[in-house]
């Protein structure tokens, strides 16, 4: 059996310039119900609620700041929640684990796909194309990543003693 007694706790980091309101607002739910660290980072200033479990860190504006810090900070065994695919990527380069806040996980199975898909529609909109956006943020998709979140987090939390 693998000693943890050494391994700092989990964190988990949100790239959250682009992070929905209500996901962030599971996140604050879940860093305090289970003491677990929980930083925002942002180029922009993002207000947290006052609790020793939750903190933002402000960046310099400029492309991929907030990445590199992330990625910077990010232990192996870290969730990083994000819609940015190449730093997901970056992630799970690092041996973290990346969750996008509509609940499906990146992996190293399916991270070369999603970077190509994306590196397509670029090609596609630089070429006037009108790819549209993403679907509305949905109430499923808050339940898809609540739900997703739980089960990932009874897998790699250790169990406190009862």
């Amino acid at each position: 059996m693998m000693d943890t007694t050494d391994k700092a706790p989990m964190q988990i980091w949100v790239d959250a310039d682009a992070c929905p309101g209500v996901i962030k607002e599971i996140l604050f739910r879940v860093a305090d119900r289970l003491q677990l660290q929980v930083t925002l980072v942002a180029n922009q200033l993002i207000r947290v609620p006052g609790s020793r479990f939750i903190r933002a860190l402000q960046v310099p504006s400029g492309a991929d700041v907030a990445d590199t810090e992330i990625v910077e900070r990010l232990a192996p065994g870290d969730l990083v929640v994000t819609g940015d695919i190449p730093l997901a990527a970056r992630v799970l380069e690092k041996g973290g684990f990346a969750l996008n806040p509509r609940g499906e996980f990146y992996t190293k199975d399916n991270i070369a796909q999603q970077l190509t898909m994306r590196a397509f529609m670029e090609e596609l909109r630089s070429g006037g194309v009108d790819t549209g956006g993403p679907p509305a943020f949905s109430q499923a998709d808050r339940q898809q990543f609540a739900n997703a979140l739980d089960r990932h987090l009874a897998r790699h939390l250790p169990r406190k003693p009862q």
